[in-house]
């Protein structure tokens, strides 16, 4: 995908995916085509994201990103973050051959029915999650309850993070 096809791609909300996205999940569906779901902050991206999405990308199908927005990633990681905007991160994993799609989820995405209505939208057939994931159970049901579900694809290291990079970064690692 190129950087110029990334306008207009923030969900207007968790139901409402951008036009690109739903074109994506509707060629995909009529070839049979398995659709894999990743989302995240992928501030920096690093080794450790490009392992995880090679991975989730290894599920075999369509890979489907999900940013964060800028307002979740402050609500989430506090003020200073992101580094990158919603659009350079979304374009920065849109460079990548693993990822065939990618959308920036919207800013109201908090609550179980958010992540509920964009699963109904989307229709996985796997979340793709690492070992470090929040609320795992609850992502199970949800996923299960349309027809897919969360793989844990990848273990979690922590001592890479862009946390840890930014940290390096301010110390002059």
């Amino acid at each position: 995908m190129k950087t110029s096809q990334l306008s207009g791609l923030k969900a207007a909300s968790p139901s409402k995916l951008p036009e690109k996205i739903l074109e994506q999940l509707a060629k995909a569906r009529a070839v049979g085509q398995k659709v894999i779901l990743v989302t995240g902050v992928f501030d920096l991206i690093h080794e450790e994201h490009q392992r995880f999405l090679s991975k989730a990308k290894a599920l075999g199908g369509l890979l489907i990103v999900g940013v964060e927005s800028d307002a979740r990633v402050r609500k989430i990681k506090g003020e200073g973050r992101p580094v990158n905007s919603e659009e350079q991160r979304a374009a920065s994993l849109a460079a990548l051959e693993t990822v065939d799609g990618v959308f920036i989820l919207p800013d109201k995405f908090d609550k179980p029915e958010h992540h509920q209505a964009l699963i109904s939208a989307i229709k996985p057939d796997y979340l793709a999650v690492s070992s470090h994931t929040k609320h795992l159970e609850a992502k199970r049901r949800i996923l299960e309850e349309f027809g897919g579900e969360v793989a844990v694809v990848h273990e979690h290291n922590p001592a890479m993070s862009t946390t840890i990079l930014l940290e390096k970064m301010e110390k002059g690692d």
